[in-house]
């Protein structure tokens, strides 16, 4: 995993470093100049602008200038707020103007050329280090150098779209302390469990209760999650919906009363290895009742989506509180607008303190959706996960997580973990299905693909990305 620390984390971590300012900026102005070379496909006889402020940012870019001279390149160093609006000819401009502690607002003067390409370092400027949110004009980065550590600002809001390619450079710096981390696929195949020759299908059921009558196509979504991300055995419920349920042919129905069957459920619980709520089950007072007693009392790990969170309200926090000991963990996904029917606001601009401060308050493990993702647990720690596109962007498709993450809870991974590669998994799904036109339902048909891939193993599918 990579680490992700704040503006401020980063100036304590370059306030504790033995080796003097200096130095540090040399090493970084060696990585941005190793990337420009890249970018440039040669040295000699290229010409380079660099834009540079008056801070450590600008004397990164002039580190970084004065290496590439060595190399027969040509260099304009421009002072920021003085270069013209129309930048001179260039092969390639280094955007060393402003950090990311930036404020303000930043109006980028413009290459003459506009395909010439862009290297920002550490972040783009006029890019809030925090929150990602541009101000003012900034230029669109090809390539972003980023020193030790990932910001928070290169993967939210503006800063993900304008820092194009984003390399983490190591200049030395100790961020073994990081707070959050940006998951990868190898990070998810380490936390796979390997299934056991002696496995059956009970060590991995998982009972979900979605749906409602007439409503039932979340519940076959989130079953079919469940089933292709690992879970030997599915159960769903779809209270007051009987037998009528449109459920995968592998998919054991349990009829479930319109009322009263939260007992029922938490009390024949004994044989499932985790369960999942919400998805589409209704808003009326009963269900919200019932909802609120289920996540109480179920003994074993629980996801919680959709409808679900509605229920739960501004009483979550009680809600998990009263779950046993060994209950396991509970795991909440919500959008922006589920935040609202939690707290009774949006979510700001900081989300990485939002998911936090959701997880601090509720005592659960809190996974919430955006281009970015991220997973955070009470205790503080959140896990990144900026994989996927747009394609995701469409119904059903966090039914489809509710249930992967139900499955891999199942098979014994810890909360924070199963939230994480359950987004990851979900991710990849839809990288390997159609590039236009996705349907959740391609989701479902692409896992068993995405964790080959995610693996390492062969990869089998009619669709491969484009």
């Amino acid at each position: 995993m990579e680490p992700i620390v704040t503006p401020e984390e980063m100036a304590a971590i370059d306030a504790a470093a033995p080796e003097p300012v200096d130095e540090l900026i040399e090493r970084a102005g060696a990585a941005v100049a190793r990337e420009a070379l890249g970018l440039l496909g040669g040295a000699y006889g290229r010409r380079v602008v660099v834009v540079v402020g008056k801070g450590n940012n600008g004397a990164d870019g002039r580190a970084a200038a004065r290496r590439l001279e060595r190399r027969g390149v040509r260099c304009a160093v421009l002072a920021a707020g003085e270069a013209p609006a129309s930048l001179p000819p260039a092969d390639l401009i280094i955007d060393a103007a402003y950090g990311t502690g930036f404020r303000g607002t930043y109006e980028a003067p413009r290459p003459r050329d506009p395909a010439t390409p862009v290297l920002a370092v550490d972040i783009p400027s006029g890019v809030d280090g925090l929150t990602g949110v541009a101000s003012g004009r900034p230029l669109a980065a090809d390539r972003t150098v980023s020193f030790a550590a990932l910001k928070p600002g290169l993967l939210l809001a503006d800063g993900a779209a304008l820092a194009g390619d984003v390399v983490v450079a190591d200049i030395g710096l100790d961020t073994s302390r990081a707070a959050a981390h940006r998951v990868h696929d190898a990070d998810v195949a380490g936390w796979l469990p390997s299934r056991a020759r002696q496995a059956h299908k009970w060590q991995a059921a998982v009972w979900i209760v979605a749906g409602s009558p007439g409503m039932t196509g979340a519940a076959r979504l989130a079953c079919g999650g469940a089933q292709r991300a690992g879970a030997g055995y599915v159960r769903l419920s779809c209270p007051g919906a009987a037998t009528a349920v449109d459920a995968p042919v592998e998919v054991v129905v349990h009829p479930l009363p319109a009322e009263g069957w939260a007992q029922a459920v938490a009390g024949d619980l004994a044989r499932f290895a985790a369960l999942a709520v919400g998805p589409g089950l209704g808003r009326s007072a009963p269900t919200t009742d019932e909802v609120r007693r289920l996540v109480r009392s179920a003994p074993v790990p629980t996801v919680v989506d959709g409808d679900g969170l509605v229920a739960l309200g501004d009483q979550a926090a009680a809600c998990v509180a009263g779950r046993a000991a060994d209950a396991g963990p509970v795991v909440l996904t919500p959008h922006d607008g589920e935040v609202r029917s939690l707290v009774g606001r949006g979510p700001g601009a900081d989300r990485f303190a939002e998911a936090r401060e959701l997880a601090r308050t509720t005592g659960a493990v809190v996974l919430l959706k955006g281009p970015t993702t991220l997973v955070a647990e009470p205790g503080g720690q959140v896990l990144a996960v900026d994989a996927g596109d747009a394609r995701l962007a469409t119904a059903g498709t966090g039914d489809v997580l509710t249930g992967v993450i139900a499955a891999l809870l199942a098979v014994g991974m810890a909360g924070p973990e199963a939230a994480a590669a359950g987004a990851l998994l979900h991710a990849r799904a839809g990288d390997l299905a159609w590039s236009r036109g996705l349907v959740a339902g391609d989701l479902v048909d692409h896992l068993p693909a995405a964790l080959a891939a995610v693996a390492g193993g062969p990869i089998a599918t009619l669709h491969p990305r484009r």
